[in-house]
Order: structure tokens, then C-alpha cells, then sequence
């Protein structure tokens, strides 16, 4: 990489840190950018283009980041509405099963991992089932058994929205990097958070966690598996009804 590029990409750092700076955001600038949250696909769907900020030249779409502080920020304050055992957390993808068990067990919810068992929300006879009163997913397309079923019954969704997500029965949106590792670290520490501080039961100077508490471990072989259980996954989704 020469010197140009370099200093060309510290610019354009540069230039994202100064536009955020002075807002009020749950966590400092940096550690957004840092962590990528706000990096989509080089795809977006029609029902996420409203959502979208900026392209990038290199064709990755990019969302603001004070609306994703806000998104976090509605939700936690509607999670914490609920009793923890009435909120179901679901992530199918690799890199979403720690934060997502680290936040169930840290505000009392029912974590999902891995592949989602059809009737789980469904059927009173399957061994898992259970009846949430509210749903969030990592990842609308991993995640679209679990949505499926939650919509069968009439229990709200929130989902996290990648630019190349479907907005399909999902109430609401967190539009953010919903595949990176640090990325939903980041997210998942700030909404358990952010509903601990919303039930009283901390304040955010009081929170003894640290956001890699959140990030889900590398294993190679683990995660060469599950890009090939994800294969299926890649195209691009259309024809969806907009809903949020």
C-alpha cells in the first residue's frame, strides 16, 4: 500500500470522526468507527434503501451512525418494557452466539443459537417450545424461521438490517453491520446496556462489562462450517413487502 493511499484512507477517517464529533452517542466515535458497525454490502434491497447514507467508491454501502445510536436506543428502552423471560434472541450466524448468549444471560431473556428448531414458537408439543412476547434476530435472512414463526403467532420483531436485508415482517430495524464480528459485539454490549440501564438495575458508569466481553471467539474450522452452512444464504433477497 503506498504512502498516498494511506494518507488518502486516514483522510477519509479523519473526515468520518470529525462529522460525528460533539454528538451525543452512547459510546465515543472512535469505537463506532472502529468496530465497522455502519459497513453494509455492496447489495442493498429496495426496503432498506431509505436507510442508507452513503456508497462508498468501492461499492460498500455505508448507514449513519447517530441512526443507529437511536435505533439502539428506542429498542433498549422498549425491551426493558419486558420481563427478561418474555424476550426471545435469536442468531443463527457464527458471529452473533456469544453476544447474543452474553446479553440473554445478562438481562435474563432466551437466547437461540445455531439453527433455529421449526415449532419452537409454533408447536406446544416440540421439546424447545416457548412463547416470547417479543423477538429480536441478528439477521433477517439467517434468522427467517424464527421470524416465520414469530409473525405466525403475532409476537413484534426488531431485527438487525443489513443493507442487503428484508424488511419483511420485521416492526422494527436496527439498520447496521449485521455480519462483522466486532460489529455486533458492539451493538449487543450497548443494547444490554442500555435495558439494564432503562430497568434502573445499573448506570452506565456502574456497567463492569468491556465490549470484547461481547465478541465471539475465532475458531478456523467453526467458521469455514458455518460459511458453507450459510451458502444458501448469498443471494440477494427481493420482492419483499415493507413493513417497518
Amino acid at each position: 500500500m503506498s504512502e498516498k493511499t494511506i494518507e488518502k484512507e486516514n483522510k477519509q477517517e479523519f473526515d468520518e470522526t470529525e462529522f460525528y464529533k460533539g454528538k451525543d452517542l452512547l459510546i465515543d466515535i472512535e469505537t463506532y468507527l472502529k468496530s465497522g458497525v455502519h459497513i453494509g454490502t455492496k447489495f442493498k434491497t429496495g426496503e432498506m434503501k431509505r436507510h442508507i447514507f452513503k456508497k462508498r467508491k468501492d461499492g460498500l454501502m455505508v448507514f449513519n451512525i447517530e441512526t443507529i445510536d437511536q435505533r439502539i436506543r428506542m429498542v433498549s428502552k422498549m425491551l426493558a418494557k419486558y420481563n427478561g423471560k418474555e424476550i426471545a434472541i435469536v442468531a443463527r450466524r457464527l458471529y452473533g452466539h456469544k453476544p447474543v448468549r452474553k446479553m440473554a444471560a445478562m438481562i435474563g431473556a432466551r437466547e437461540f443459537v445455531g439453527r433455529f428448531i421449526p415449532g419452537t414458537f409454533t408447536n406446544p408439543q416440540a421439546r424447545l417450545f416457548y412463547e416470547p412476547k417479543i423477538v429480536l434476530v441478528t439477521d433477517p435472512i439467517a434468522d427467517s424461521q424464527a421470524i416465520k414463526e414469530a409473525t405466525e403467532v403475532g409476537i413484534p420483531i426488531i431485527a438487525i438490517t443489513g443493507s442487503d436485508s428484508p424488511l419483511k415482517n420485521v416492526d422494527i430495524a436496527i439498520p447496521a453491520n449485521n455480519k462483522g464480528r466486532k460489529a455486533l459485539s458492539l451493538i449487543y454490549y450497548l443494547l444490554t446496556r442500555e435495558v439494564l440501564v432503562e430497568r434502573k438495575e445499573i448506570t452506565r458508569e456502574t456497567f463492569n462489562s468491556a465490549v470484547n466481553d461481547f465478541e465471539q471467539e475465532i475458531d478456523e474450522n467453526q467458521e469455514e462450517k458455518s460459511k458453507k452452512s450459510f451458502s444458501r444464504f448469498s443471494r440477494r433477497p427481493t420482492g419483499f413487502r415493507k413493513r417497518e
